[in-house]
């Protein structure tokens, strides 16, 4: 072997070598990705179940109010899909974009629905409905720095493969860049 095809060799080698190690360090950023969004689900898991006992709670106050109580469900309903879209492609943007909408809306549906409590003061003294809504404030609480940690690793995640010569290969294994999950 003549010198240049050595140095041709080891230039070769060395390329391969930087683009497998390219390619795993994407590969795990994505699963710190998908990891950090299972803390996420599982806090918003329990706050899709606890929609439906606040409903129930406030019906026998609110039987009239209808309409909020419904919107309060379908906007449940709307989030926990969204929620098992983002589980099943944690780094898609889209879906991410999604679930922020979507618990947006349940957040705001929840919002009218707690704005009963200031017009009937019955709603205040129900010991169901304060260890419901202090169950959903704690939620929303972990929520918030599961969030952060989620974020943290799109940031990380969208920085590596956004660098050069990092995006040759994201650009082609499709590793495209993620969104942040957004506060309610």
């Amino acid at each position: 072997m003549t010198p240049s095809q050595i140095i041709s060799l080891a230039m070769t080698a060395l390329l391969i070598f930087w683009a497998v190690g390219a390619y795993n360090r994407l590969v795990r950023l994505t699963n710190t990705i998908a990891n950090a969004f299972g803390h996420i689900d599982a806090q918003l898991k329990r706050r899709h179940d606890l929609a439906p006992k606040l409903v129930e709670a406030y019906k026998k106050y609110l039987n009239h109010e209808r309409e909020t109580m419904e919107a309060v469900i379908s906007a449940r309903n709307q989030a926990k899909a969204a929620c098992d879209g983002v589980r099943s492609r944690p780094t898609s943007a889209l879906a991410v974009t999604t679930l922020t909408a979507a618990e947006q809306a349940l957040t705001s549906s929840l919002g009218s629905l707690f704005a009963f409590n200031e017009a009937l003061p019955e709603l205040k003294a129900d010991q169901t409905i304060r260890d419901l809504s202090e169950e959903l404030t704690s939620l929303d609480n972990q929520v918030t720095f599961a969030r952060q940690a989620f974020n943290d690793a799109v940031l990380d995640f969208n920085d590596a493969q956004g660098q050069f010569p990092a995006v040759l290969i994201a650009k082609l294994f499709s590793f495209a860049p993620s969104a942040m999950l957004q506060a309610a």
